[in-house]
C-alpha cells in the first residue's frame, strides 16, 4: 500500500496540474464567463469528479496559486527556530523576508502574473474572492509570529501591517518586475514610522 502512495500522490498533482493549465488557456481563449467547469475539465482531460476534488469553483481555479502561498507561508514556521518576536516591530522584521521571498515566487512568471490580475480586474466576484484571499494571507502570517511564541496581539498587529505593505505595493501599480522591491519599499517605510527617519533602514535584517 505504501509503495503505491507516492504514485497516486504524483497523479493526483499532475491531473491539478493540468486543469489550473486547461483553466488558464481556456480563460485566455473564450474569458472567464464563457468557460464552465465542464469546458476545464474536458480540455484538461479528467471528470468532473475530479476537478471538484481539487477544486470546489472555476472561481478556486483562477487563485490555485495564491493557494499554494498560503500553504508556503503555513508551513513557513513549522520548522525554524525563530525567537518569539517582543513587539510589533520585531513581528514585521520577522515577517519581512518571508513576505519578500512569497513576492519573489509569486512572479516569477511575469507575464502570468499580468494575466491573472488582469483577469481579476475584470470580474466584481473575482475581485471578492481576491479580497478574501489576501485577508487569508494576512492571517496566515499572524499564525506563523504565534507559532513562533508571539502573543496574539502583537502577531496579528504585525500580520496586518506586513499584508498593508504587499496590499500598498500592489495598488501603486501591481508590476511583476517591481513588487518585491515596493513591498520592501513599503516594509521599510512602516517599520520607521514615528521615528523621525527616513525610511532606509533595511528590511529582512536580524530583529534587534
Amino acid at each position: 500500500m505504501t509503495s503505491t502512495r507516492p504514485l497516486v500522490e504524483r497523479k493526483q498533482r499532475q491531473a491539478r496540474q493540468r486543469i489550473i493549465e486547461a483553466a488558464q488557456e481556456l480563460f485566455q481563449e473564450h474569458g472567464f464567463d464563457g468557460v464552465s467547469v465542464g469546458d476545464i475539465a474536458e480540455r484538461a482531460e479528467v471528470g468532473r469528479t475530479t476537478f471538484f476534488r481539487h477544486f470546489r469553483d472555476k472561481q478556486e481555479v483562477v487563485f490555485a496559486r495564491e493557494q499554494e502561498l498560503l500553504d508556503l507561508v503555513a508551513a513557513a514556521g513549522q520548522a525554524d527556530d525563530a525567537p518569539p518576536p517582543r513587539s510589533v516591530t520585531e513581528g514585521v522584521e520577522q515577517l519581512g523576508p518571508v513576505l519578500l521571498a512569497l513576492c519573489a515566487w509569486a512572479t516569477a512568471d511575469p507575464a502570468g502574473y499580468t494575466r491573472h490580475f488582469a483577469l481579476i480586474e475584470q470580474h466584481p466576484e473575482l475581485r471578492d474572492r481576491d479580497a478574501v484571499k489576501m485577508q487569508q494571507f494576512g492571517d496566515k502570517l499572524s499564525e506563523l509570529l504565534i507559532r513562533r511564541g508571539s502573543d496574539e496581539a502583537t502577531a496579528v498587529l504585525a500580520g496586518q501591517i506586513a499584508l498593508a505593505c504587499f496590499q500598498t505595493a500592489k495598488r501603486l501599480g501591481n508590476d511583476p518586475h517591481t513588487l518585491a522591491d515596493d513591498t520592501r519599499a513599503a516594509l521599510t517605510r512602516a517599520l520607521t514610522l514615528g521615528t523621525g527617519a527616513t525610511g532606509t533602514a533595511a528590511v529582512g535584517a536580524e530583529p534587534r
